[in-house]
């Protein structure tokens, strides 16, 4: 069950992080979009409804969620870069989940995650060695995040959710392979 709940593993961060690595992680957010949106066409509507996993979110969701997950994440950096260590604000994403907006159709979730990626690459690729250091607090973990670490998980997480709806293509009942 853990290979269909993190089908490309937990997220491990590095004990430090190259600027290699990091120009990777930056590289891959901005050609998210690209991916998702390929992945979402190739499973259609029918696919889109159906869970990744027994109790999982259906693709639909799991659109929806990475546009909610990801507007939050660069709101988070901008906190990051303009407020000292500021404590940023969770969200029960399993509750939001269940609201009605996440039974819409993606194509504004798409356009969502286009829009904000774009501007997230943007500000990435800006940043100066001083700027990657800054951190936020997140209460739940009680710890402070780097934004170069941020990174990497907002890497992980991009590619996390493209396996879960991977995972919906390869179903037994799917003939699309993504």
């Amino acid at each position: 069950m853990d290979k269909l709940k993190y089908p490309i593993g937990k997220f491990e961060a590095p004990e430090s992080i190259s600027d290699e690595r990091l120009q990777e992680a930056i590289a891959d957010i901005g050609a998210f979009p690209e991916k998702i949106q390929a992945a979402a066409k190739l499973l259609g509507s029918e696919r889109l409804a159906r869970p990744y996993r027994p109790g999982g979110w259906n693709g639909r969701q799991v659109i929806h969620h990475v546009a909610d997950s990801h507007l939050n994440a660069m709101i988070r950096f901008k906190l990051a870069l303009t407020e000292e260590n500021p404590t940023i604000k969770p969200y029960r994403e399993d509750l939001w989940a269940a609201l009605a907006d996440y039974a819409a159709p993606i194509e504004q979730s798409l356009q969502l995650i286009t829009s904000v990626h774009y501007r997230w690459h943007l500000l990435m690729t800006s940043l100066s060695d001083d700027q990657w250091a800054r951190t936020f607090y997140h209460p739940e973990n009680k710890l402070s995040t780097t934004l170069r670490r941020n990174t990497l998980l907002y890497q992980w997480h991009g590619n996390h959710h493209l396996g879960h709806l991977h995972l919906i293509s390869t179903s037994p009942t799917s003939s699309v392979k993504i």
